[in-house]
């Protein structure tokens, strides 16, 4: 076990996966092992996989087979939703020597030496569904990058009716705010000045408190940090968003002026469908209330096309009220028969041209917004956290989300730095300091 020092991540999905990524590299560095990049020779390859789309299955199929071409003889962990899933299928890859679910990842370095001590393969996934407690990782500091994600809650109860998620992830489950607290302080501690608060529906947190507990109480106790200069909020459920909220959230001087709105169609028949638990005109009225507090308030969702049963005149019903709403950037996925999910196997799923063609179009008005917004703001001053360099150029983002590329020999990275916004393009806006 001397010998065997190097571990390398893949993490694919989304941000809580990231933070779960970063918790395991971090218990790895507390025990004597080294993290490193993903395309060099390690002796350990840690996938952290996604099961949201048949693609999330099949690129985490692909990456377990694929790191064995690095090391041949390197200890390969498949871990996480794909995994919670399917574990049966998994078990079919020769590639892969352990098998751990999502609430197995806090232990990993444990099952990694037992394994190379005595080839014991943990096998046995727990049901995530009656699991009641969230699973806590400690203070997670390991971050690479100028902005931290800090995980709040685990698992959702809405079960829409395309997603396999909640049978990955459980019911919710909150962590407790004192321990996202201490995290954040020691986040602080290390000069990070932005945080994102993630969770897989982060508008339930508190649910399952007893005391009434909930977001807006814990976002103005992480509002108090003084380090901390920045609060972005992950995606969010719609209903979450409502007068009382806004009222308690505008006086949170941290809180990110940007909101991802998670919408998934402007028809009223195919929310229905989809078991989403609003309609088009509550969703504009809390873009409405959004717009009302935030003058220069963000707004970004995602957009499923080609749902079953999804007419023309549906999708027209969403194209339309997507014209209206005039969202700055939306993420647009053809929809993908996913295997235990009530939409799979309903009647007139649509054919695969059609969703092309749909998506298409709901991608050139996306970059048309886009466009037009950050036209907006060539000539004007804006503040910008730059997070990277590349070739001379820094890359951040303002407060409101939009992103900004600098040429410079200053040293920007991890700096708040006011800018002049010169030419903008659909992605970024150049700035010059």
């Amino acid at each position: 076990m001397e010998k065997i020092k190097k571990v390398a991540f893949i993490t694919l999905g989304c941000k809580v996966n990231q933070y779960e990524t970063n918790a395991m590299a971090q218990k790895f560095i507390e025990k004597g092992y080294t993290v490193v990049e993903e395309k060099e020779k390690a002796d350990i390859y840690i996938i952290n996989t996604c099961t949201v789309t048949n693609m999330s299955d099949r690129k985490s199929r692909q990456m377990l087979r694929r790191v064995k071409e690095t090391n041949p003889n390197a200890i390969v962990v498949a871990v996480g939703c794909y995994v919670q899933v399917a574990k049966k299928e998994l078990e079919q890859i020769p590639e892969i020597d352990i098998i751990l679910g999502n609430n197995e990842k806090a232990d990993i370095v444990t099952y990694v030496e037992n394994y190379i001590k005595d080839n014991i393969k943990k096998a046995e996934i727990d049901d995530v569904l009656h699991k009641t407690d969230f699973v806590e990782f400690g203070d997670i500091t390991f971050t690479e990058k100028t902005r931290a994600v800090i995980k709040v809650q685990d698992g959702c109860d809405r079960f829409c009716s395309y997603c396999i998620i909640p049978y990955a992830r459980g019911r919710v489950r909150s962590r407790r705010p004192e321990h996202i607290i201490s995290e954040v302080k020691a986040i602080a501690q290390k000069g990070i000045k932005e945080i994102i608060i993630t969770g897989i529906h982060i508008a339930s947190y508190g649910k399952d408190f007893k005391n009434g507990y909930v977001l807006i109480d814990l976002l103005e106790e992480l509002n108090k940090i003084e380090a901390i200069k920045r609060i972005r909020l992950g995606s969010l459920e719609p209903l979450l968003i409502t007068q009382e909220f806004m009222e308690r959230l505008v006086k949170l001087d941290k809180i990110c002026h940007h909101f991802h709105l998670s919408l998934q169609s402007g028809c009223d028949e195919t929310l229905k469908r989809m078991n989403r638990r609003y309609n088009t005109l509550q969703f504009k009225e809390i873009t409405e209330l959004l717009r009302k507090y935030y003058k220069d308030v963000m707004l970004t969702t995602d957009i499923i096309v080609g749902f079953p049963q999804e007419t023309e005149e549906e999708f027209n019903q969403t194209y339309k009220f997507l014209e209206e709403i005039k969202f700055y950037k939306m993420h647009i996925f053809k929809y993908s028969q996913r295997k235990g999910t009530k939409a799979a196997i309903m009647p007139n799923q649509v054919d695969g041209k059609i969703k092309e063609e749909r998506s298409k179009k709901l991608i050139e008005l996306s970059d048309k917004n886009q466009l037009e917004y950050n036209k907006k703001y060539c000539n004007k001053k804006v503040e910008v956290l730059f997070e990277e360099e590349k070739e001379g150029t820094y890359y951040g983002h303002t407060e409101n989300y939009l992103l900004i590329t600098c040429k410079t020999t200053k040293k920007l990275e991890n700096q708040i730095k006011t800018v002049t916004c010169k030419k903008a393009y659909t992605e970024h806006i150049e700035a010059e300091i």
